[in-house]
């Protein structure tokens, strides 16, 4: 499954549901859960298969991201 029209500002969101937080950045955004960390890149449209990427380097299944956003 293929997120098309998610900003990074929704991406952020939803990660924060599944216990991540925000460690920092500028032009790309840091956050971890403790065990994990991820980049997620300041877009109004993350491409889909960056956003697939991200959500793989999280650990999280596509219905999971799908549920938190």
């Amino acid at each position: 499954m293929l997120f098309t029209d998610i900003s990074s500002d929704r991406a952020i969101t939803a990660f924060k549901k599944a216990n991540f937080w925000v460690l920092g950045g500028s032009k790309h955004i840091i956050m971890t859960n403790g065990a994990r960390k991820i980049v997620i890149p300041r877009h109004t449209r993350l491409n889909p298969y960056t956003l697939k990427s991200i959500i793989r380097d999280a650990g999280l299944t596509n219905e999971e991201f799908k549920e938190n956003l």
